[in-house]
């Protein structure tokens, strides 16, 4: 596959985030790895292709209206780092906060592994900051 058709599954897989457009089988390897830093509940951790399902599933059911822009993708080799900023609202109940109207915007960069046509492997670095100040877990 060329990088366009890499950067192009990376972007589709991204926009899983604010809807199942689509099957994540079609872009994901069986094996896939997802590791996430930070992760929402502290630390760091590495969920297989079910647990991130479940994890975007998770945001889905909490955010809506969601808007993804990418601002920014490179590819080379097997590889493409895609830098995206997401707004959503929040829509239900979030670690114990309630939803506070209004948009939450946050951003994160993200290095799609590739074998052959499929993601394998990624690598996410996102502004939980941002995203918790937003969603009233953190104080001004």
């Amino acid at each position: 596959m060329s990088i366009e058709s890499h950067k192009d599954l990376a972007r589709r897989g991204i926009m899983l985030w604010a809807a199942a457009a689509e099957d994540a089988d079609s872009l994901f390897a069986p094996g896939y790895q997802n590791h996430q830093a930070p992760s929402v509940e502290g630390g760091t951790q590495t969920l297989d292709l079910a647990g991130w399902q479940s994890l975007v599933e998770g945001h889905r059911a909490n955010f809506s209206h969601g808007k993804i822009e990418i601002l920014l993708q490179v590819g080379e080799g097997d590889l493409v780092v895609t830098r995206w900023r997401f707004t959503f609202t929040q829509t239900a109940d979030f670690m114990g906060c309630p939803p506070r109207g209004g948009e939450i915007t946050w951003g994160g960069v993200q290095v799609d592994r590739f074998e052959g046509d499929k993601i394998a492997e990624s690598w996410v670095d996102w502004d939980m900051y941002s995203f918790f100040k937003g969603v009233g877990l953190l104080k001004e």
